[in-house]
C-alpha cells in the first residue's frame, strides 16, 4: 500500500533542544573556591572561553541557516514531484542538523514513495526517537510498518498517534491494519502462506478452466 507524500504543517511544534549545562564551570557550583592568587590566569582563560563560545555560535548559526536553506529547497522538489532531488537536499540538512526531527519524518514518506519501505521505517524511527511527543511521527512510522509487512507493529504506532492526538489521521490507517492483521492470523490459522493462498487459487482457476 503506497503512501502518498504530503508536506508537513505541523513543524512549530518541534521543539528546540536545549545544551546540557557543564558541571565543571565555577559559577555553576556553589561550593566551587576561586584561588586569588591565579587571578590574572583565570580571567584570562574566561576571555579566551568567551572568544571561543561567540565563535562556536556564530558557527551554530550559520549551519542552521544552510540546513533550513537546503530543507526549503527539499520541500518545493518534494511538491513538484521531483521525490529523488528533494530527497538528496533533505539528506544534506540532516547532515547539518542531525536533531531535526520533521526532517527524518519528511525523508520517510519521501522513502515510502520511492518504494523503499524499510529505509523509510529507519527514518521514521529516528523521527520518534527525537519527538516522542509527535503524533505525525508515529503516524509515518506505522505506515512505513505497514509497507513493510508489519501491520502488528502498525497498529502499535497508530494506537500512539491517536493517544497522543486523538483528532489524527491515523484511524483510517489503524483499521487498514488491523483488516491487514486479522487477514494474516487467518491465512496461519488455515496452516497457508500468502504465497501458497495465492498459488492454490490460481491453480483451482486452471483445472476448472
Amino acid at each position: 500500500m503506497k503512501m502518498a507524500w504530503k508536506k508537513n504543517t505541523t513543524d512549530s511544534k518541534i521543539k528546540t533542544l536545549k545544551r546540557p549545562i557543564n558541571p565543571n564551570l565555577p559559577f555553576d557550583n556553589p561550593n566551587c573556591s576561586f584561588d586569588t592568587t591565579e587571578g590574572e590566569s583565570t580571567g584570562n582563560d574566561a576571555v579566551g572561553n568567551k572568544k571561543t563560545s561567540l565563535f562556536s555560535d556564530e558557527e551554530d548559526g550559520k549551519r542552521k541557516n544552510l540546513a533550513q536553506d537546503f530543507e526549503a529547497q527539499g520541500n518545493k522538489l518534494a511538491e513538484e514531484g521531483k521525490y529523488r532531488e528533494a530527497l538528496g537536499k533533505w539528506e544534506t540538512a540532516i547532515t547539518l542538523m542531525p536533531e531535526r526531527a520533521v526532517l527524518h519524518e519528511q525523508k520517510a514518506q519521501i522513502l515510502l514513495e520511492l518504494g523503499d519501505a524499510w529505509s523509510a521505517l529507519k527514518a521514521a524511527t529516528r523521527a520518534t526517537e527525537l519527538e516522542p511527543r509527535w503524533a505525525e511521527a508515529w503516524i509515518t512510522l506505522g505506515r512505513a510498518q505497514l509497507n513493510f509487512g508489519e501491520p502488528d507493529c502498525a497498529v502499535e504506532s497508530f494506537d500512539k498517534a491517536l493517544a497522543i492526538k486523538p483528532d489524527c489521521d491515523a484511524k483510517v490507517d489503524r483499521q487498514t491494519a488491523s483488516h491487514l492483521l486479522k487477514r494474516r492470523k487467518q491465512l496461519h490459522s488455515t496452516g497457508l502462506s500468502s504465497a501458497e493462498s495465492r498459488f492454490l487459487v490460481g491453480d483451482q482457476h486452471l483445472r476448472s478452466s
